[in-house]
């Protein structure tokens, strides 16, 4: 009787020791081995009653519980494009690949297409192409055999040998044609507009005017200069817009003006402002023009690709340039034993050297990586700066086409338009995102931020900028006929 009390009292404490352990089911690892009373017990805790058996289902992500599984990466993603194009993919919960219904998605386009994925092609039912049938050999004549042509083989026209011939020369004569119309520069010509070239002293236009009340020969620029407060003068005589204005050196009694219209204009100044002279010689627009020290002579760059040399007094033609692409800038080596030596910036990425006496190229620097806009001699004119299209600033060694400076930042623009101050020190440059940068022209070259002038539009166009003598205020050409000031104490 004692001992079947004990066995009875050691099943119950076996009992309520099973039911009375907690498995939290938030654990991975369990130490023993429960009973699937204890494994499937509900959670302790107060019950909602009113989830359903879908919600109360334990979850480890918001749609549900997923379980870790290796599945090759190839494989899932054949599946999962398969599905986004065709509308179906194999069913991962089927084990057997005989099953009736293996496809998830739309089933009749799987069937319809055998269960093809999106890296698999299907066999094409298209009729084979067929040829004309003539076997029998014993038809000498007519015999095709493997040589025969397809029915809808099609047979395009061919000309000749002696008809081509004829067309390659045809093209010959044109292609040569147009070279030479190409090739050909303008007539070079000059209008004279004033009734006589010389005075009573035998002095041309040239010679600096001493009646007009200002010292022109004077190297010393004024004490104080002041902003202009109205419209002096207007001189028309271009039928198109113009594109560059050049004073005489040092007096600045002629104007030197050229234009779309092909032509190259100079006017007084002071006196009469009449129009002396025309220059006619380029069969396109002319981009830039640029005097000699002594006035003499000038370049002038056009859109016909040809760069051409004047006489200022006489309007003849003295030499022409060329290395078939377009010149966009044009200058003389302003030292007195160069004069003889100009540099002019290509379109096609390069700065080109040439000798005069010679009229041949003598140097070229490419290292530009855009069009060439500008070139300025700085340092006593040993280097000159040029900028260009891909939005960068080199200085350069005379005579030596390598740059050894170079400026190119990510929030630089293009430059189109540089200017050197009268000092030498500064370099004044018409960004395209509507501001004026000034750079130092001495050593280093370094942007000056505390000197960036904000306030005009440029509008797409290449805005000169230039520096009263005092450097007292700079003008920046806004638009054909506005000008805008702003202070500077550079």
């Amino acid at each position: 009787m004692r001992r079947g009390v004990l066995l009875m009292w050691k099943s119950l404490h076996k009992e309520d020791v099973e039911t009375g352990v907690h498995l939290d089911p938030a654990i991975k690892e369990v130490q023993y081995n429960p009973t699937y009373e204890t494994m499937f017990a509900p959670e302790f805790g107060p019950e909602n009653p009113f989830r359903t058996q879908q919600m109360a289902a334990p979850r480890n992500m918001l749609s549900g519980y997923a379980e870790p599984a290796h599945i090759n990466d190839f494989m899932f993603e054949q599946q999962r494009r398969t599905f986004a194009t065709y509308g179906y993919a194999l069913d991962p919960s089927v084990d057997n690949p005989e099953a009736a219904t293996k496809y998830i998605g739309s089933v009749e386009e799987a069937e319809k297409n055998q269960g093809l994925t999106v890296f698999e092609t299907g066999q094409r039912k298209t009729e084979k192409r067929k040829k004309f049938k003539e076997n029998d050999a014993s038809n000498i004549d007519g015999f095709l055999g493997p040589w025969a042509k397809y029915v809808d083989e099609k047979e395009v026209a061919k000309p000749s040998e002696e008809e081509q011939k004829e067309l390659d020369e045809i093209t010959a004569k044109r292609q040569k044609r147009g070279k030479v119309e190409d090739d050909k520069p303008g007539e070079e010509k000059t209008i004279l507009h004033v009734k006589e070239m010389y005075d009573y002293q035998g002095r041309s236009y040239l010679h600096v005017p001493q009646d007009v009340g200002v010292n022109l020969r004077s190297t010393v620029p004024p004490e104080k200069c002041y902003l202009p407060k109205k419209q002096i003068h207007v001189w028309s005589g271009h039928t198109k817009g113009v594109s560059a204005v050049r004073l005489f050196p040092l007096s600045g009694h002629i104007l030197l003006s050229c234009s779309m219209d092909c032509k190259i204009k100079l006017w007084e100044v002071y006196g009469d402002r009449r129009c002396l002279r025309t220059f006619i010689g380029h069969s396109k627009a002319v981009r830039d023009i640029c005097f000699n020290n002594a006035g003499t002579q000038f370049l002038s760059a056009a859109y016909d690709r040809y760069l051409k040399l004047w006489d200022t007094e006489t309007g003849q033609c003295i030499s022409r340039f060329t290395n078939r692409k377009v010149p966009y800038c044009v200058k003389f080596n302003p030292d007195e034993d160069k004069q003889n030596l100009f540099v002019a910036g290509m379109s096609d990425k390069k700065i080109v050297q040439w000798d005069i006496r010679s009229g041949e190229i003598v140097q070229e620097y490419d290292r530009h990586l855009g069009a060439v806009n500008t070139i300025v001699f700085v340092d006593e004119n040993r280097r000159f700066v040029s900028t260009s299209d891909d939005k960068s600033l080199r200085v350069w060694e005379w005579d030596i086409p390598v740059d050894f400076k170079y400026i190119a930042e990510p929030s630089m623009h293009s430059m189109p338009a540089v200017t050197l101050s009268p000092n030498g020190k500064w370099l004044a440059c018409q960004s395209m995102d509507n501001q004026i940068l000034i750079f130092g022209a001495q050593n280093r070259f370094r942007l000056n931020k505390k000197k960036i002038f904000k306030g005009h539009m440029v509008a797409g166009y290449a805005c000169q900028v230039d520096f009263s003598p005092d450097m007292s205020t700079k003008f920046p050409l806004e638009s054909p006929a506005t000008f805008m000031n702003a202070q500077s104490s550079c």
